[in-house]
Order: structure tokens, then C-alpha cells, then sequence
């Protein structure tokens, strides 16, 4: 699987290993943050503010043994990415990056770049691109450039599993997975196994996978007017403004394997790869640039330079793609020092003559007291497909006037193209039965026709991931494991992408040279380490189980909707969990409590100047909150719980709104604004108030911390700056926030009920983007029946107000719609929830704990213009020891 994430990433170790591999046996779940970033790509002549490709990711996994010999394990990953993407290379003379400018203090700055690739070049007779100067004239400039494009966030969501049995010598397992984005979608399945000989010395391991992915792309819509699409007619869909490109493939993989023990000290692991890919291999995104030579126009004097006609075409890969990968891995313990040498290297190549190297080494060097520090390097080198290419160059014209069987150049009626005329020696026209016709009463053309594509080469790409190049990283890993079971780990990893450094000699894209670097973030819960010394303690102590199970029961029955609801009891106790929140808009706009009409919208729903053009059609919000909390006595309870959010808007254009006007954004196409990314994080200190048979009261005071950003924009649309996107679509408040709150919780018999009083007041006037969110209080109550000692339902009733923003964008903001006002946000919200909690009651799961809520809206009385609320899912889990 991690392969082949690593290939739909398209990034060399976005996803760090850890510095020693789990125990296979071992119970545990782990969660893991990784951030990737580029530096920014040299444009020679353009001082561009383009953000180079940023992407934050979230990963969890869990294994999990069920009767000794059953095991299953989960992955779940959640990746946005953003910034400034390549979408083809030019010749630097060609201007490819045309320069957004921008009025300021200090007079007109170049503040950005989009792709602008159809232009004429100058090119000498021996086809070398010339640069005009003003001292020497025509110079040969052979330097090329990457044509950026500012790229939409994205998200992708992928999952996969796997269910195993064990035997004494063998191991047998069956998974599979997908992979979802909004232009991409996958899903694999997959069987493994093992085979032990020599006394478990020897391991034979084996595997085969197939994956089937369906492509629908919506074309670069900054692109699109430069881009020629003719090989791909077929495969292209125009669906409300927008020019889908939809493609098939199919992937299968084997593998086989060897593991051998040489001694106690060290081993050898050897694999073998083969993967077969069939179908649409091309990336949508990319496009080659040709430049197209008249040869009919090329003068015989070698001093007359050659115009060529530079045009952006989609790229063309071959349809099949087969790969060998063969692969060991060398690991000796050094005993003086109590450290593991790991030397691994890979070699693979396919029939696109692509031929790559990796070595890989690190050092696993324990510290003591848990520590672990596991410095790496890693060098990476590749040779270039056979058919990659900078750019093209084709001896033939773009375009050309249609000439008939008998050399006679045709010309069309363009409001009817389906009739022809021709013109004779004396300049008079006639139709295709030779009749005069008066062409002052036609709108004659000549018809031209478009290039031979047979005369191009049948594949070609200018994909610098497909150029000749090496990479060289260096890094290290720190790891702490605890004796409660719990282990965290940072790492940090740098790479340089070089033409230089690739192996033999220059890869000839220096161009395309570019750092970049990788650093996560993981935490680990081991439960078998946790499950084994609970019992030790348990047997110690000669606790009483019942009246422990009970006492848990009671404490955790809370709401899945509900945050800082129960507290720890013991000191010294831990809490790790998860929390998962989902929440929808879509149906009809209020005012108020009433549906508005487009109409009113129009008019008042942007301001007394300014008329609405679009409004929200749906919208959805996804939360992963990761719950850590601490109680260093029997009073206090200490937790950090950091966000990961994602959200993605689609919107609809109103009836009556105003025509477009040139220059100014519009929202066009089918394609939705997305973003995503580490949110606030919030700090929070619990205290036990009352504590009596039946009863409890606590408090909480903490504070939100903004590190989520405010400043995310939309994408540039056909040169029209979009500004800041809309306020819901920031990923957090940009300012510290007081999170008061206090929380009364009871039971009886089966019978348990609670109540919280909850507030946000935002400690800051404005954000870094000028403005601030409203203040909000929320009041619930709940009850809930146990309907067996492990499983409660509950029904809860919330009434939540929510201020209007204070402030507005201190930064260009299009203004398109309601969701850009701060007028429009916030109101009054009556809801239910309906929610079931579940615990593991014994057994080596003990202290698992989830708990699942639906939020139904009953009432909605909103500030100005809003999307109604359709209702929201919570989910928990919460593991404590």
C-alpha cells in the first residue's frame, strides 16, 4: 500500500517509515501527521509569488489480533494539496509564464504568473530558439522554463484493509482499499501471504494486486483557450462550462520475496516486483509544447530567422506500461552500541526506459530511557523516458489553407461551413458546380486544416518527473516510547532535486531543479503493552472489576457531539482518542427563518452596492480532532487536541444576477472550491467541582490557538483574480480564542442524563485578514438509557447561538455571493441529536470506548443570507489506560 501511495502522490517518501517496524503480533493504532513543501521553482525573468506545492496529511492506522490467529489492521489517509504546479516546459524565450501585475504604493509589481503558451519564437536555421537583444540582436538562448498554473486545493481521501490468519509456519491475507478525489477515483484488492522454513529463519513471502482507477479531469481552465485537445476528442465532455477529460486504468502487481536470518545479529530481505498497467497513462494536467515550422515559409538566407508557432498540446504516453522492481534490504546489529545498520537498495526499470536507482541508509541508535534517534540519507536517480522531451519541435504548419484533390484552395460560408467555393486565377468565386456566385453576399473564409498528427512523435511528454535527474536527501528520526504504551516520533527529511545528481552524468533538466521537504509528526498506542500491565496492576491491587467496569460505563456515557464531558479519575490515568465530525449545508437559502428567493438575494444579499452573482449550492465540513488528555491528580485533567480540517463548496449561479463584466471573477464549470488542512488547536484544563454518588459537576477553562489559516485564496479564473475565499472556508479563527465550560453529568441504575454550558469568546478584535468570528454560547441536555452493561442511546437537545463576523477582509475578496459578507453569518439553531456509546466492557480491548451521534436541525433563525442546514454526524473513539 505504500507503494502505491507513494505512486499516486508522485512524491519520493511522503509518507516516512518509521525508524523500526511494528511488531506484527502487536495490538496497536496509531495516528500520524506529515507535512510536505517545495521550495519555489526558478522562473529566470519572473519574480513570481506563486506558492510553490504545499500538502498536509493525516494518516491513521490500527492493527488488531482477533483468537491468536486472526488479525486485521486498517490505513486511513487524508491529504489536501495546493500552490503553484507545473503544467509544461518552453523554451524561455517563448514567455510561457505571462506576469500578473498589480498596482501598488511603490508603482506596478509583478505579483504573479499564469500559463500562456500559444506564441510565435524565433528560432536560426540549425532550430535553436533566438532571444532579441538590444546590443548583440538575435542570440541563441537555449535555456527552458517550467509554465506554472496556480492549482485549486484538493483532497483526497483514501482507505484500505486487510483480514490475515496465522498457522505455525504460514500466514495467509486477503485486503483491498480506495482511493477518492474529485477528478480521480481507485480501488485495489489485494492477496498475501508467507511461508516459514529453517525454524522461522527463512520466510517466503508473496503477493498480487489488482487496481482499477477511471480518470474525469476537468481541464485547466486557464489552460484551456491555449490548449489543443484533437487526440482526446472522444474521451473530452463538456458539461456546464467545463472540459472534462474522462480516461480508464487498470493495474496488476506481483511480488515474491525472501527473508533470511544470517545470524543473531543480522538478516537479508530480497524482493521482486512486477506491475502491468493498461489504459489512460497520461496526466490530465500536462501538456507538451510544439513548436510548429512552416517549412513553405523558411527563407533560404541563413541571416532571416525561422518563425515558429509554439501551441500547447495534451501529452500522449504510451498505453501500457510494464515494470520490474527488485529490491533488498541488509540489516546488522552493531552490539558495541546497540544500534541496526539498514542498507537498502532498489533497482527497477519498465519499457518506457525509465531505469532508477535507490540506496537508502540509516542508523537506529538507541539513547536510553526510550529514546531513539535514527539518522537516514537517501540518494534516488533516474534515466528519462524514451519519450520525454522539454518541447517539440514539427517541420509542418499548425494550420494551413484546405487545398482539394485538384490543388484548388477551399473556402467556406461561415454561417453555413457545410458549403464550399473556390476562387480562380482572376480572383472571381464559384461553387462546387463551377457557377459564379457573388461572394459580397457571403461571409467567405478560407477553411483551414490542422496539423498531421502522424508526422509527431506516437508518445511524448515534457512531465520533468519523467526527465533524467537525481535526488539527495538526508534526515533523521527521534522517537520516545513510554512504559504505558504509548510511543511519539518526529521526523524531518530535506531532499534536493538535481539534473546534476543523476547517475552518469547530467539529466539536461536543471530547469526543473527544485528542494523540497518532508517532517511528521506520530503518535502510537501499543495495547498489548497497555492490556498486559493493567492486569499486572489489576492482580496487584486486587482491584474489583465490577465495580471498575461500572464506574468507566458511567463516566464515558456522554454524547458523541459533546467535547470536555467526562474527565479521568486516576492520577496518572491517559486518554488517547479520536474524534471525527462531519456537517452538511445544502437545500434553500434563508433569510432568517423564511426561504429567499434568487431575486432577493441578488439584491440584498451582497450589500447596497454590490449584487450577489452566485450562491452557495452545497457545502460540507469535515473535522479530525485528535483527543489527548492527562490527569495529574484526581482534580485535574489536562488536554491538547489538535484539527485537521476539510471543506469543499459547490456553487450555483443566480436567476437575475448581473451579466458578467470582463476582468472580474466568475465562478465557471462544474468544479467546486475545496480546501483543507491543519486547523486551531485547542488547549484545555478540566476541573472536578463535585464528585458524588450519582453525580458530578466539572468545569473547563482553555483557549483555542490559531494555527489554522485565514488567508487561503481562490485560484486565478481566465486571469481574474479571485482574492481571499470565503470565510467559511478558512481553516480556522485566526485569533485566540477563551473556550469556557462547565458540565453536569448523572446516573441512576440504568437511567444516566447530563448538561453543558459551553461558550467561544474570541480574545482578539481581528485576525491577520482583518476580520474576527462571533462569539458563541451553546446549551445541551441529554438522556440516556443503558440497554445492556456495554451499549447506552441517548437523545439530546442543543440550542446554539452564533454571532455575526466582526470586521471584513483586509485583502482583495471577489464578492461573487452571501458567503463573502460578514453580514451573512451566524444566527440562532435549535437541534436534536440521537447518538448510541458503546465500551468494551473485558478482554484484552478493555477501555475501547466509541460513540456515535446524528445533529438534526429543528429550527434555523440565521443572520442575513445562509444555506440551511441539513444535519451532522459525530463519532468518537477514546481509548484510556
Amino acid at each position: 500500500m505504500q507503494a502505491l501511495t507513494s505512486a499516486a502522490l508522485v512524491l519520493p517518501g511522503l509518507l516516512l517509515s518509521s525508524a523500526h517496524g511494528a511488531n506484527p503480533s502487536s495490538d496497536n493504532v496509531s495516528f500520524q501527521y506529515i507535512r510536505y513543501e517545495e521550495g519555489k521553482r526558478n522562473l529566470y525573468n519572473i519574480h513570481s509569488n506563486l506558492k510553490p506545492i504545499t500538502v498536509d496529511v493525516v494518516h491513521g492506522s490500527g492493527n488488531f489480533t482477533f483468537y491468536d490467529r486472526v488479525k486485521f489492521s486498517f490505513n486511513y489517509t487524508q491529504d489536501t494539496w495546493s500552490g503553484a504546479t507545473p503544467v509544461t516546459t518552453a523554451p524561455l524565450v517563448a514567455n510561457g509564464n505571462r506576469p500578473i501585475l498589480q498596482n501598488s504604493p511603490n508603482g506596478v509589481v509583478t505579483v504573479g504568473a499564469s500559463p500562456f503558451v500559444n506564441t510565435r519564437v524565433l528560432l536560426d536555421h540549425n532550430l535553436n530558439p533566438l532571444r532579441l537583444t538590444p546590443d548583440a540582436g538575435q542570440v541563441v538562448d537555449s535555456r527552458n522554463v517550467l509554465v506554472l498554473s496556480s492549482a485549486s486545493p484538493e483532497t483526497r481521501n483514501q482507505a484500505n484493509f486487510k483480514l490475515g490468519y496465522e498457522w505455525d509456519e504460514a500466514a495467509l491475507n486477503v485486503g483491498g482499499g480506495f482511493s477518492l478525489e474529485r477528478d480521480y477515483e481507485s480501488s485495489y484488492g489485494n492477496i498475501s501471504g508467507r511461508f516459514d522454513f529453517n525454524q522461522k529463519l527463512t520466510s517466503l513471502k508473496y503477493g498480487a494486486a489488482y487496481t482499477s482507477s477511471e480518470t474525469s479531469a476537468i481541464l485547466d481552465p486557464d489552460l484551456v483557450p491555449y490548449l489543443t485537445t484533437t487526440a482526446y476528442a472522444n474521451q473530452i465532455e463538456r458539461r456546464s462550462g467545463s472540459d472534462i477529460l474522462r480516461g480508464d486504468r487498470q493495474d496488476w502487481t506481483a511480488n515474491l520475496g525472501l527473508t533470511q536470518v544470517l545470524g543473531k545479529n543480522s538478516l537479508i530481505d530480497t524482493n521482486i516486483g512486477y506491475t502491468h498497467s493498461s489504459g489512460f497513462m497520461e496526466n490530465p494536467y500536462k501538456v507538451m509544447t510544439v513548436i510548429f515550422v512552416n517549412p513553405n515559409a523558411i527563407s533560404p538566407d541563413p541571416n532571416i530567422p525561422i518563425i515558429g508557432d509554439a501551441r500547447a498540446l495534451l501529452e500522449q504516453r504510451p498505453n501500457i506500461r510494464n515494470q520490474l522492481a527488485l529490491g533488498s534490504k541488509f540489516v546488522q546489529h552493531i552490539s558495541p552500541l546497540d544500534a541496526a545498520l539498514h542498507l537498502n537498495y532498489q533497482f527497477s526499470f519498465d519499457d518506457w526506459g525509465i531505469h532508477a536507482h535507490t540506496f537508502e541508509v540509516d542508523w537506529v541508535q538507541p539513547l536510553g530511557y526510550g529514546w531513539t534517534v535514527t539518522p537516514r540519507i537517501r540518494y534516488y536517480s533516474q534515466d528519462s523516458a524514451d519519450f520525454y522531451n522539454p518541447f517539440l519541435i514539427s517541420s509542418q504548419a499548425f494550420r494551413s489553407p484546405a487545398i482539394d484533390a485538384s490543388g484548388r484552395q477551399v473556402w467556406v460560408n461561415s454561417d453555413n461551413p457545410n458549403q464550399q467555393f473556390f476562387r480562380n486565377g482572376n480572383g472571381n468565386f464559384f461553387d462546387a458546380n463551377g457557377n459564379p456566385i457573388d461572394a459580397t453576399e457571403l461571409n467567405l473564409q478560407p477553411q483551414l486544416v490542422s496539423f498531421d498528427a502522424a508526422k509527431l512523435p506516437k508518445s511524448f511528454s515534457s512531465d520533468h518527473r519523467l526527465s533524467g535527474f537525481g535526488s539527495l536527501s538526508g534526515g533523521v528520526v527521534v522517537n520516545k516510547q513510554f512504559t504505558k504504551g504509548i510511543e511519539l516520533e518526529a521526523a524531518f527529511e530535506y531532499y534536493t532535486r538535481a539534473s546534476a545528481l543523476k547517475l552518469g552524468g547530467n539529466g539536461h533538466s536543471s530547469f526543473a531543479d527544485f528542494d523540497f521537504y518532508v517532517a511528521n509528526a506520530a503518535i502510537k498506542v501499543d495495547m498489548d503493552t497497555i492490556s498486559t500491565r493493567m492486569a499486572k496492576e489489576a492482580r496487584r491491587n486486587h482491584a474489583d472489576h465490577d465495580h471498575s467496569e461500572q464506574h468507566q460505563h458511567a463516566q464515558h456515557y456522554v454524547p458523541a457531539s459533546i467535547m470536555f464531558g467526562h474527565m479521568l479519575d486516576k492520577p496518572g490515568e491517559l486518554m488517547v482518542g479520536y474524534r471525527f465530525m462531519y456537517s452538511r449545508q445544502t437545500g434553500d437559502m434563508l433569510q432568517g427563518t423564511h426561504h429567499a428567493s434568487d431575486q432577493t438575494i441578488v439584491n440584498e444579499g451582497c450589500g447596497d452596492v454590490t449584487l450577489c452573482r452566485f450562491a452557495p449550492k452545497d457545502m460540507s465540513m469535515r473535522m479530525h480532532m485528535l483527543d489527548i488528555m492527562y490527569a495529574p491528580t484526581r482534580w485535574l485533567n489536562l488536554m491538547i487536541m489538535p484539527q485537521f480540517m476539510d471543506m469543499d463548496m459547490n456553487l450555483r449561479e443566480l436567476t437575475g444576477r448581473p451579466p458578467p463584466t470582463p476582468g472580474v471573477h466568475e465562478h465557471t464549470g462544474i468544479g467546486g472550491h475545496t480546501t483543507g488542512g491543519v486547523g486551531d488547536t485547542i488547549l484545555m484544563s478540566l476541573y472536578k467541582l463535585l464528585d458524588l454518588p450519582g453525580h458530578r459537576v466539572h468545569a473547563g477553562l482553555g483557549v483555542s490557538a490559531p494555527t489554522g489559516k485565514v488567508d487561503l485564496e481562490l485560484r486565478r479564473m481566465f486571469q481574474a483574480d479571485g482574492g481571499l475565499i470565503h470565510f467559511d472556508m478558512q481553516l480556522g479563527s485566526g485569533t485566540w480564542d477563551f473556550m469556557p465550560n462547565v458540565t453536569y453529568t448523572g446516573e441512576n441504575n440504568r437511567w444516566y442524563w447530563g448538561t453543558q454550558l459551553y461558550g467561544v469568546k474570541r480574545m482578539e478584535s481581528s485576525n491577520e485578514s482583518g476580520y474576527r468570528l462571533g462569539d458563541i454560547f451553546q446549551a445541551s441536555t441529554w438522556g440516556g438509557y443503558q440497554l445492556t452493561h456495554w451499549l447506552g442511546a441517548s437523545v439530546r437537545g442543543a440550542y446554539t447561538y452564533r454571532d455575526k463576523i466582526h470586521g471584513d477582509f483586509n485583502q482583495f475578496d471577489a464578492r461573487i455571493g452571501p458567503m463573502d459578507f460578514p453580514a451573512n453569518q451566524g444566527g440562532h439553531y435549535w437541534e436534536i441529536g440521537i447518538g448510541v456509546n458503546a465500551s468494551v466492557p473485558n478482554g484484552k480491548f478493555a477501555g475501547n470506548h466509541f460513540a456515535f451521534e446524528w445533529v438534526q436541525p429543528l429550527h434555523q433563525d440565521v443572520n442575513g443570507f445562509q444555506l440551511e442546514r441539513k444535519g451532522g454526524l459525530s463519532a468518537t473513539w477514546h481509548y484510556s489506560f
